[in-house]
């Protein structure tokens, strides 16, 4: 028997969602490397979605009973750029927050494109940047972007976020070699929300 796909799942009053495994970072802390996804979801996906799949599933749901829907999952949401946003466009015609959670590899991605613009025009509500450093070299480090000056153009990214008039907030997982209070300067001065993120995996 085929196992259906884990494509949304709930948590914390909130309906994620999870559309691909791709990612442009290889981040040591990743849930990727010791489990299969959270809350009991398998989030491995044996192929990607489609956008008539995950609009099919989303018409399947009572969208009133959550606080918003969450771009997150096993993977970079941003890779389906075009995507995010006709689920984004779909969601707040209905009247539905949604939020994304990123590694902020946008401009890297579509360095020819407008991303966090053509989030607000869609109607994206929150985005959560993984800051995960406090400076360049750590982050290097433990996320091995794929691409070079990552660090720099994420921050770039969340400063367009800001501009865009979309909620910014930054996270980074609670490991040693990360300076919390550093990253919370960082936060500060971007005037984003901070939220530190719990870690389970091995050091």
């Amino acid at each position: 028997m085929e196992t259906k796909e884990t494509i949304l799942y709930e948590a914390h009053g909130n309906l994620y969602l999870n559309i691909t495994n791709r990612c442009t970072a290889e981040c040591v802390f990743c849930i990727k490397r010791y489990s299969d996804g959270v809350y009991g979801y398998n989030l491995r996906l044996s192929r990607e979605p489609t956008l008539t799949e995950i609009i099919k599933e989303l018409s399947g749901v009572e969208l009133s009973k959550y606080k918003e829907v969450v771009f997150t999952g096993m993977g970079e949401p941003l890779v389906r750029l075009d995507d995010v946003l006709e689920i984004t466009k779909w969601l707040a015609a209905r009247g539905m927050p949604a939020r994304l959670d990123t590694i902020g590899h946008a401009k890297l991605l579509y360095p020819e494109r407008k991303v966090a613009q053509e989030l607000a025009d869609a109607g994206m509500k929150i985005i959560s940047v993984s800051l995960n450093a406090h400076d360049e070299e750590t982050y290097d480090r433990l996320c091995a972007p794929k691409s070079r000056n990552a660090y720099s153009r994420m921050l770039e990214f969340a400063r367009d976020v800001s501009k865009a008039g979309i909620e910014l907030r930054f996270t980074v997982v609670n490991l040693p070699a990360v300076d919390i209070p550093k990253c919370r300067e960082i936060a500060k001065e971007y005037c984003a929300d901070f939220k530190i993120r719990g870690y389970s995996g091995q050091v």
